[in-house]
């Protein structure tokens, strides 16, 4: 069975989502970053942490995509052409969205105040801003990234776009219907209701 340490409110939830889309069994463990509970399991202290019958995973879009080829759910085939156009566009919300926002949060909250760097904010949005226009023409009309049913890059893409709002960005619609169609899903309102 699957255990997964971390808070609903982090990328945690990314792993747990998944988890409850694949309908698998798993418990899970509260831990927030650098507590006892999670050094426990993390030499770092980092969450999410997913503990599986061969170790564990430290990294969530890991995590989502190792359970998705377990599964054969929510990917393409490794190898493959779409495997290839999915994973290019995880990575690219990976290096445009999340770490946009990562380090938005770091000078806002994360670092200790001498270390922050408030100016830095507003190109940050404004960065966020430009990649948040792209994607939204790269998600198109199609309810999904590829088409009509969700994959990887689907849930990292609406996980992104909630830590978005969160922190007052401005999301355009296409991006923002894709969003809430995912967190529509039911899945979805079972991880939340892990908090």
């Amino acid at each position: 069975m699957y255990k997964l340490h971390g808070k609903v409110k982090s990328r945690a939830l990314r792993p747990l989502w998944l988890l409850e889309e694949l309908a698998l069994p798993f418990e899970f463990h509260q831990a927030a970053p650098r507590s006892p509970e999670a050094l426990a399991v993390s030499p770092l202290g980092k969450i999410p942490v997913l503990i599986t019958d061969d170790g564990p995973l430290f990294d969530s879009v890991a995590m989502m995509t190792m359970l998705a080829d377990r599964e054969g759910r929510f990917t393409h085939p490794a190898g493959s052409y779409l495997r290839g156009k999915q994973d290019a566009l995880t990575n690219t919300i990976n290096e445009t969205f999340d770490a946009v926002l990562w380090d938005y949060a770091k000078h806002s909250f994360v670092l200790p105040e001498a270390h922050r760097v408030p100016a830095v904010k507003d190109s940050l949005r404004w960065q966020f801003d430009q990649y948040a226009r792209v994607m939204a023409d790269l998600l198109g009309e199609g309810p999904c990234l590829m088409g009509a049913d969700p994959v990887i890059p689907d849930f990292l893409l609406a996980h992104c776009c909630g830590w978005a709002m969160g922190l007052k960005f401005d999301l355009p619609d296409g991006l923002r219907s894709h969003m809430n169609r995912m967190r529509a899903r039911p899945a979805f309102r079972r991880a939340l209701a892990h908090d």
